[in-house]
């Protein structure tokens, strides 16, 4: 295998690339890896969370209603443009489509929206960008969802899944270049250890924790992970992409900043991963977890 390595990673709003991955992509950027990040909407129905830039002479400062809305849709990619920068992808992806907004929204209704978009259509769109990339290792969201069921969510699953196979196989969307086949394809995962360890500090550092009971009622899935890799040294790509989505962040709010990133980084530095798909041999032995997304890889593009 004499191709360059590259891992694409599949997103469904602005923002979601920086609170998901960001220090993995960063580490494996700065291994120098081809690093594309493919973002499937515009974020046009996300709200303004920050309230700081409703202040005078901040952005949002008087403006209301469906001007807040223009001004929130028109800001987004931008925000997203900047955090990629953060985090160092080589190349970002639009893939076009509308936000269809929370379950249940009339957002949900809307005819441009990714939710309401052509399975074969919009896993077509991915696959071109897999093809054009050509990437090993694909990061997507799990088959769970339940902790967060949004409507976009579900469907980067949906497409992720189809386009791993789809964008091997030369039958499929013959006007998207080459076939490609991925190798390896995971899932991200809400670790329930990592979430204990960041509300037990909070706790014991700051007096309080913004995880209540709710959080803990989530499923437990940390038994399906089968990958951890230490990012301690990349939590500033965390905290830098984040606080580029300045609509999207408030900086003075504990779920996002309540631990600094050298704290963050005594308490958990790691990121977890569930490996739903390998074309490659698993590399380690039962009951030891990964460290390396592209473990397996590595050694054959070395050969």
């Amino acid at each position: 295998m004499n191709e360059r390595l590259s891992i694409l990673t599949v997103h469904a709003h602005p923002d979601d690339e920086a609170s998901k991955g960001a220090p993995t992509l960063a580490k494996y950027s700065r291994e120098g890896i081809h690093t594309v990040l493919v973002c499937c909407t515009g974020g046009e129905e996300g709200d303004l969370n920050n309230p700081a830039l409703k202040e005078p002479g901040q952005p949002f400062h008087g403006v209301e209603g469906d001007d807040a809305k223009r001004l929130l849709a028109e800001l987004r990619p931008k925000e997203l443009a900047a955090s990629a920068e953060v985090i160092g992808f080589s190349h970002v992806e639009m893939l076009g489509y509308r936000d269809s907004g929370m379950p249940e929204s009339p957002a949900n209704s809307h005819p441009e929206c990714f939710h309401r978009a052509d399975i074969d259509e919009s896993t077509g769109r991915l696959v071109r960008v897999i093809r054009e990339h050509r990437p090993q290792v694909i990061i997507t969201y799990g088959d769970d969802q339940r902790g967060y069921p949004h409507p976009d969510h579900l469907k980067v699953h949906d497409i992720s899944v189809l386009a791993f196979d789809r964008a091997g196989d030369d039958e499929w969307y013959p006007e998207h270049g080459p076939a490609w086949q991925p190798l390896k394809l995971y899932y991200s995962v809400w670790s329930r250890s990592r979430l204990t360890a960041v509300h037990e500090a909070l706790l014991r550092l700051r007096g309080s924790s913004p995880y209540d009971e709710k959080w803990f009622e989530r499923p437990n899935l940390d038994h399906r992970i089968t990958t951890r890799l230490n990012i301690g040294d990349f939590l500033w790509a965390r905290s830098g992409a984040l606080r580029a989505h300045k609509t999207q962040v408030d900086e003075r709010e504990p779920f996002w900043f309540g631990l600094s990133d050298e704290e963050l980084a005594e308490v958990y530095p790691y990121e977890d991963w569930v490996l739903a798909r390998s074309l490659v041999p698993v590399m380690h032995r039962d009951g030891q977890l990964e460290d390396d997304m592209f473990a397996g890889i590595r050694s054959a593009a070395r050969r």
